[in-house]
């Protein structure tokens, strides 16, 4: 196929980039900077400048183009202005459906995020589990699925992607965490029991591009998850191994932390400033986030196939050879 790639000097996006190119695919890619994109051409992309705001870089981007993997968004940055997840997810995305419906593209493959559904109360959560966003980030993916699901009404093709934990070398989301358990900084806020799920990135590229080939998906939601969901004490325990340091044992209530994190916010931002605890932050230690991927597996044949363990060590690994940990 002919592919364009949103967000490819990300994470996912690189990921899923890389391998549509080694499976045969000819590739687009659509990026903000002219050196990254310079840099993506040296690897075999062809490569637009230009980003989800300008309507004529768009239309080059789409033109001749198969399938749009729209991966491209703004992230959980606490320092930007609520509105601007808005302008990003929201009528970035408006843009780019509009230049791939009047250029023909035959699907878009719109990548969202399980967190619409906020914290997880009845396990595992299916493609039908009510909405929940709790900031603007998931409001604004909330409000970006409803935009693209609309689209298919009028003739374009969409199958939405909502990813769960995504981790794999090149990540470092969850950097953090990993350093923290390797340096022995490590505390637990909480029991420990809420559930947390995650996503080896290779699983995900798989499950994306079954979401763009199959003709089942089409119109379709899928939620693309890793293994069933663990206690956040095994995931810890987990990373212990694989960094080869003591499982952690320190452990702090809670709420004295969700007390006190809103001041907190409020005053970083009067001031400029990232804040060092904020409530989403918290949410890694109180929202239970277990997913079932039975969907996916029943109509694209998905089914990961990277463990938590196995991801876990080539993600530590791949820490250890950048000389981050």
């Amino acid at each position: 196929m002919r592919a364009l790639v949103t967000g490819a000097t990300g994470f996912t996006g690189g990921h899923l980039s890389r391998r549509l190119k080694q499976d045969g695919h000819t590739v687009r890619v659509l990026a903000r900077s002219p050196d990254k994109a310079a840099a993506l051409q040296s690897e075999g992309f062809e490569s637009v400048i230009g980003d989800l705001s300008d309507e004529p870089a768009l239309a080059k981007a789409v033109a001749g183009i198969e399938v749009v993997f729209h991966v491209a968004a703004l992230y959980r940055i606490d320092a930007v202005a609520d509105s601007q997840f808005h302008t990003v997810n929201v009528e970035g995305t408006r843009r780019l459906l509009e230049a791939s419906l009047k250029s023909g593209v035959r699907r878009v493959v719109h990548t969202s995020t399980v967190g619409v559904h906020g914290h997880i109360e009845r396990a595992p959560a299916d493609e039908t589990y009510p909405f929940g966003p709790r900031d603007a980030y998931q409001q604004s993916k909330c409000d970006g699925e409803r935009l693209a699901a609309s689209f298919q009404e009028r003739g374009l093709d969409v199958v939405i992607v909502r990813p769960v934990g995504i981790f794999g070398p090149q990540d470092t989301r969850f950097l953090k965490l990993f350093k923290a358990i390797a340096r022995r900084r490590f505390v637990m806020l909480g029991s420990g029991t809420s559930l947390y799920q995650l996503t080896y990135v290779e699983d995900l590229v798989r499950g994306m591009m079954l979401c763009a080939e199959r003709a089942q998906a089409s119109g379709q939601v899928f939620i693309i998850a890793g293994p069933p969901a663990v206690a956040l004490n095994q995931l810890i325990e987990e990373v212990a191994k694989a960094v080869e340091a003591p499982v952690p044992h320190l452990r702090l209530p809670l709420w004295p932390f969700q007390l006190i994190a809103p001041a907190c916010q409020a005053v970083c931002r009067a001031i400029g400033v990232e804040p060092p605890l904020y409530p989403r932050r918290l949410e890694f230690f109180s929202d239970s986030r277990s997913f079932t991927t039975e969907k996916a597996k029943r109509l694209l044949g998905y089914v990961p196939q990277i463990s938590l363990q196995e991801g876990i060590g080539r993600t530590a690994a791949w820490y250890r050879e950048k000389g981050l940990l």
